[in-house]
């Protein structure tokens, strides 16, 4: 695992200083979708122009009004979408925690984070290792031989997030992780990404909620497709 990046490498990335590498770069992005039927069809343009470079250790937020491009610029960081332009650098592992929890029905807890074991190519042993820690600082061990259709939304998302975060991923990318969380679990969350970033993660989270920004080190703002002026 990397070493985590120190507070004068992090300041100094995000001030645009010294030759910090970027964990994640993003440059001159475009994306339309064509919708209709030929011969109206026409292309709307999700994404234009879009650049950013994010560094170790810093937590920054992913914010805009619904349709501006938040998830189709995530799909893009995470490549099961593909831009129409441009590029997108990754220096590292990638963890993804979706908004709606992609998982099996019909296996465990356990089977689930074996599964994506394998799928990240870990051994059996680290596989069970992490996943007991994930269980612990999540509060969700007792249930880990219950099938997933059994368990509660807010269960679920615990799954959910601890999937991604099962790789020990350099860039986390958190689409509204908290959704179905109480408050005590919310708050645990926070802690968590937190202490990931204090480590040298980088993540970034996209966030309705205007109370939630102050705990971001930085804000990306997506209007219409486009970034604001100082998103960069």
């Amino acid at each position: 695992m990397e070493a985590p990046a120190n507070q004068a490498t992090v300041s100094a990335a995000l001030h645009g200083r010294s030759g910090a590498t970027p964990t994640l770069g993003v440059a001159d992005v475009h994306k339309a979708f064509r919708t209709g039927v030929w011969p109206r069809r026409r292309s709307n343009e999700v994404l234009r122009g879009v650049s950013f470079e994010l560094f170790a250790g810093t937590m920054v937020g992913l914010v805009g009004e619904n349709g501006a491009g938040k998830r189709g610029l995530m799909g893009i960081i995470g490549r099961w979408l593909k831009q129409d332009h441009g590029s997108v650098v990754l220096d590292g592992r990638l963890g993804y925690c979706p908004q709606v929890p992609m998982l099996y029905e019909k296996l465990t807890c356990d089977e689930t984070f074996a599964l994506f074991g394998r799928a990240y190519n870990l051994t059996t042993d680290d596989t069970r290792a992490r996943a007991d820690r994930l269980y612990e600082v999540l509060s969700f061990a007792r249930f880990r031989s219950e099938l997933v259709e059994h368990l509660s939304g807010g269960t679920r998302q615990k799954l959910n997030l601890a999937i991604a975060l099962l790789n020990e991923p350099t860039v986390l990318l958190l689409d509204e992780p908290y959704a179905g969380f109480d408050w005590e679990t919310y708050q645990v969350f926070w802690s968590l990404a937190g202490s990931l970033r204090d480590s040298g993660t980088t993540i970034l989270i996209i966030s309705h909620f205007l109370h939630e920004q102050e705990r971001f080190d930085r804000i990306l703002r997506l209007v219409n497709g486009t970034l604001e002026s100082g998103g960069h």
